[in-house]
């Protein structure tokens, strides 16, 4: 050993226990400090997009129906087990999860028919010929007619039409509940559920139609028929010529409106027309005498009514 002066070494070149200098190992502190700092801001972002995606697709127009499902339920037990009892083993839970599952999770705008065909496959109701009334821009006096006489039938007057008459109803494909703030109608796109129901059902009442078919028509209009209508552009093109023995068009007028003969409009002879291409016999009445007698009952004073 010489005879040198032994001098420690500085803390500052020490090494650490890991054998490491300590600017390395701020460096490496620094690196997981921001490490943990992205994956934070990450984090932050990954849930800022999930509240944003998240939240329900917002529409103009009417939310799903309050108590959607307890609506539903009560109408199908009440349709099968008191108005229809030769229905009275349908299953309502599975008929109203059928009907969901078309919809539910699923964006409201690319909604289609296929969605629906399980709901329509559970559907078991077979209605006789010559009871079928179909209706354009005369809904409200319909329904009023087969409410009086009912062994005729509309669409709503059906199994599926009963259920969801007057009801709203969307999903949205972030969530598996219904979108109880707002749903799309058509104006928003064609393809929304309750739009895609009522095409569906519209087109399946009209294959089934047999026998003598009715027509209601406004005559208080300038075209009673309207190829555009869901009458005109979706029930009439799909009239079985094998199976609809005749179309009977009823033209009602409002009570107190202008008279006049309606089926010799343009509009009515077009309907005409487009039966005797499929080969089904027309006959056209204007105020049919029982449905205005329906009307009657609000102003029986009126002269058109004695």
């Amino acid at each position: 050993m010489d005879g040198g002066e032994f001098s420690p070494e500085s803390s500052r070149d020490r090494p650490s226990c890991c054998g490491l200098s300590r600017k390395i190992l701020v460096c490496l502190g620094v690196g997981v400090l921001a490490l943990i700092l992205s994956g934070l801001g990450l984090a932050l972002f990954a849930v800022h997009r999930w509240r944003l995606f998240s939240k329900p697709l917002q529409w103009n127009a009417t939310r799903t129906t309050p108590h959607f499902s307890e609506i539903f339920l009560g109408r199908c037990y009440l349709y099968t087990q008191v108005l229809h009892p030769e229905l009275g083993s349908t299953d309502c839970v599975r008929i109203m999860n059928t009907f969901k599952s078309a919809f539910i999770s699923k964006h409201p705008c690319n909604i289609t028919e296929e969605d629906y065909q399980p709901l329509i496959e559970l559907d078991t109701q077979t209605l006789p010929c010559d009871k079928f009334v179909f209706w354009s821009k005369s809904g409200d006096l319909a329904h009023q007619y087969t409410r009086i006489q009912q062994e005729m039938f509309t669409l709503e007057d059906t199994f599926l039409g009963y259920l969801a008459n007057e009801l709203s109803w969307c999903g949205d494909p972030n969530t598996h509940k219904m979108n109880e703030h707002s749903c799309p109608n058509w104006r928003d796109c064609p393809n929304n559920p309750k739009s895609v129901f009522w095409k569906v059902m519209s087109r399946k009442f009209a294959e089934a139609a047999c026998g003598v078919v009715q027509v209601m028509l406004n005559g208080s209009i300038i075209s009673p028929f309207d190829k555009s209508s869901t009458f005109g552009g979706v029930e009439m093109p799909h009239f079985n010529p094998k199976k609809v023995r005749k179309l009977q068009a009823w033209v009602m007028h409002k009570i107190g409106g202008l008279s006049s003969d309606s089926c010799s409009n343009p509009s009515i002879n077009e309907l005409k027309k487009i039966a005797d291409q499929k080969q089904i016999p027309f006959v056209c009445h204007n105020d049919y005498r029982p449905i205005k007698l329906i009307q009657c009952v609000k102003d029986p004073e009126h002269p058109s009514c004695r």
